[in-house]
């Protein structure tokens, strides 16, 4: 894991992009392990793996974070445009183990920058997790601290101020320069985990069995058959381009689609897109409506990262 970066958050603001789905159930864990790709053994009340589910093909129908705030009560953190697909979806195969699963929205979720953070916590009385994917709490309150910089998401049981345009731009762009990709649903059903780096983030174990996709997964990953990858990049813009926006190359040919995006610096769009391996490696000029494109670093090497082995040494500290 690469170290934590420069904060780029300072404030608080209501993130109603997101959204809570519980899971819950004597078996809930049983019935998790075979949907999604975390090992969910890892979720323990501490360690919140990033995970996904997906279609046989493997490709994906939402990604998020998951943390067990009870015992036999998960929670996973979700687009809020994904929410209720994703359970309807798991519905199918929840009744099979007696498990439960509902969008809460009872909970508000809440990021927070450091010094807020711990003027939040103290509020809640809840203790600060000391790393990235760490979280404590319970099912009333909960706080998550996000990998890379020292960012919080709390999840509270409690009326908090609507959302701020302008602190909420800079939570997206926090989560871009962290090279976090939160698919929505017109991302839906379009990457395999590998293409937003999900691997290189401890989001997908292969060491567990199998789940929903995971033969195609594994594939992809031991055969290097992943042709596109997540990067991150900026261009000189007044607007933001929209989800699944295309990248051409100096030809207009098609080189990838944007996922997510936010204002930068002034005059200048930051953004996470899906591109083509060989415009990365080359490199080849690539354009978004017709303005050029700079590929930014990523706080994070492109490579598999295990979530067991990251998971213990977090626990270890």
């Amino acid at each position: 894991m690469a170290t934590e970066q420069s904060p780029t958050f300072n404030g608080e603001v209501r993130l109603d992009h997101l959204s809570v789905l519980d899971i819950k159930g004597e078996n809930a864990e049983k019935f998790l392990q075979g949907q999604t790709s975390a090992q969910v053994s890892l979720a323990n009340g501490a360690f919140a793996p990033l995970t996904c589910f997906c279609t046989p093909k493997g490709r994906i129908i939402a990604n998020g974070q998951l943390f067990r705030v009870a015992e036999h009560h998960y929670r996973l953190l979700v687009s809020a445009t994904l929410a209720e697909k994703l359970a309807t979806h798991l519905k199918k195969f929840a009744v099979f183990y007696r498990a439960e699963l509902s969008v809460n929205t009872n909970i508000a979720l809440v990021g927070a920058g450091a010094d807020q953070g711990v003027k939040r916590a103290e509020a809640l009385g809840l203790e600060l997790p000391k790393s990235g994917y760490l979280h404590t709490g319970d099912e009333k309150a909960s706080v998550l601290r996000l990998p890379f910089e020292e960012r919080y998401l709390f999840c509270i049981e409690e009326d908090v101020p609507g959302a701020d345009a302008a602190l909420e731009n800079a939570w997206r762009l926090a989560d871009i320069r962290s090279g976090i990709a939160w698919l929505d649903e017109a991302q839906e059903d379009h990457f395999l985990p590998q293409m937003i780096n999900w691997e290189a983030l401890g989001g997908i174990s292969f060491k567990k069995g199998c789940y929903t996709g995971q033969e195609v997964v594994a594939r992809a990953h031991f055969r290097g058959q992943v042709k596109k990858r997540l990067v991150r990049a900026s261009l000189n813009a007044d607007a933001l381009p929209a989800a699944t926006e295309t990248l051409v190359s100096d030809e207009g040919k098609s080189l990838g689609e944007v996922v997510s995006s936010a204002f930068g610096d002034q005059g200048y769009v930051e953004l996470l897109a899906v591109v083509a391996t060989k415009a990365i490696d080359e490199p080849l000029p690539l354009y978004l409506n017709n303005q050029p494109v700079t590929l930014e670093s990523l706080p994070y090497a492109v490579e598999r990262l295990d979530p067991e082995q990251l998971s213990a040494s977090l626990m270890a500290t």
